[in-house]
């Protein structure tokens, strides 16, 4: 069986991990670098990193911040945040991410992800999307709606048939970002990320909304996600209690859930 990963994600401004609530209301954190450290220590399985102004500020990614997260972290780190062509995702492999996230440029040129996974492959190419619930229409049969630029601009695309295509065009992996869920610690949009989980056959990631255990159990148990990310959990000073990766580790592994098991430093950390 398959395990489960789970994963921290950075908002990043200005080389600042920054959380936000419903994609607005940011606060500040630390340094990227600072924290992804921690976390990497901590034994955290995969690492997202997003440069959340570079696409509404029609800038390049943040690369002096990438380098810098890279030289501290060694498990898989995906970078994504105003990647707006091939060179860019060749800049950002070589500042040190494993993989590229591409979001809003997607959306405006479909394409990239066909261009991104023939030059790099397609386990290289992770399609982010911001979606939020809407009533449900002929143009948005799902009852969910594709977002770009950090949640600002509406696109009147539906969710699971953006998905649907950006597996086609060639996204090896898909990571759903709850717009309404995103720092509630309510919990994660179960209905969106079954949806998509049902109607693609690459890896999801559930995003938005973790803030207890019992949010990553039923991720896990009543949809399809391959993986969740954790930030709040983690680091959030909005959080009454961070935790250890461990910690919740241990807990899904109760739950009959399997995890990449926990290592003791002194075996090899």
């Amino acid at each position: 069986m398959l395990t489960k990963r789970l994963i921290a994600c950075f908002d990043v401004i200005n080389g600042m991990v920054t959380k936000a609530h419903k994609f607005q209301n940011n606060v500040d954190i630390a340094p990227a670098e600072e924290i992804a450290s921690r976390i990497y220590e901590d034994q955290i399985d995969e690492i997202i990193f997003y440069d959340i102004t570079a696409s509404f500020e029609k800038r390049k990614i943040d690369i002096e911040t990438i380098k810098k997260v890279a030289k501290h972290v060694f498990v898989p780190f995906t970078v994504g945040g105003g990647i707006r062509n091939l060179t860019d995702m060749y800049e950002v492999l070589k500042a040190g991410a494993e993989k590229i996230s591409i979001d809003s440029m997607a959306v405006r040129n479909p394409d990239i992800i066909r261009q991104g996974a023939l030059a790099f492959g397609r386990q290289c190419i992770v399609l982010s999307m911001q979606v939020k619930k809407v009533e449900k229409t002929p143009s948005i049969p799902s009852g969910y709606e594709i977002a770009i630029d950090g949640a600002r601009i509406f696109m009147g695309m539906d969710a699971v048939e953006w998905a649907k295509k950006g597996e086609m065009l060639g996204a090896g992996e898909i990571c759903v970002n709850s717009i309404d869920r995103d720092g509630t610690h309510s919990g994660y949009d179960l209905e969106i990320i079954s949806l998509i989980s049902k109607a693609v056959n690459i890896p999801v990631i559930a995003s938005g909304g973790a803030g207890k255990p019992e949010h990553l159990i039923d991720v896990f148990t009543k949809t399809g996600t391959s993986a969740a990310i954790i930030s709040s959990m983690l680091y959030s000073p909005r959080m009454e209690w961070n935790y250890k990766v461990k910690e919740l580790k241990d807990i899904l592994a109760s739950h009959g859930i399997p995890v990449r098991p926990y290592k003791e430093p002194h075996e090899g950390m």
